[in-house]
């Protein structure tokens, strides 16, 4: 019984462990850049999509730099780059891309939800990694409200059409 038991923890855990790119999670590790508002590269474990946010394109194949990229890429930048993260994933590990996906801690604050709440991102509820949907919308309200980044003043409106 307990070598069963032993043998079934072993294979969850290289099944976990592969389908994670070889990170054991929660990871963590330094970041070493920003690649955009939404996204960094972490030493050790590779590219990170943040979870339940979506900011600016600032590198898309076809669509031109949207308003505020350059500032989510910044202000993210300014937030992770040389510190060491924390990664929590949701319930997929990877998108289509071959990123992890995650919620990204720097200490007790999670950056996702700080870029949403400073009006650089918005909510971006993708199923079924929607663990922290009704923060994220509830931060992108009072972003909103506020008239904070995305939604403050500026010739040509958000860039999702949204008032």
């Amino acid at each position: 019984m307990r070598a069963t038991l032993a043998v079934a923890a072993g294979l969850a855990a290289a099944v976990l462990a592969a389908g994670c790119g070889g990170a054991r999670w929660p990871a963590s590790g330094r970041v070493v850049r920003a690649i955009d508002g939404d996204t960094i590269v972490v030493a050790a474990v590779g590219t990170v999509r943040y979870l339940g946010v979506d900011t600016p394109e600032l590198h898309h194949p076809s669509k031109p730099v949207q308003r505020l990229a350059r500032r989510a890429a910044a202000v993210n930048a300014r937030i992770v780059v040389g510190r060491v993260v924390r990664l929590v994933p949701d319930r997929e590990r990877r998108d289509r891309y071959g990123r992890l996906l995650a919620y990204v801690y720097l200490g007790p604050r999670m950056v996702n939800a700080e870029l949403v709440r400073r009006g650089l991102a918005r909510a971006y509820p993708f199923a079924p990694n929607t663990s922290h949907a009704a923060e994220f919308a509830r931060l992108e309200e009072q972003a909103h409200r506020r008239g904070r980044g995305l939604w403050g003043p500026a010739e040509g409106g958000p860039p999702w059409g949204r008032p």
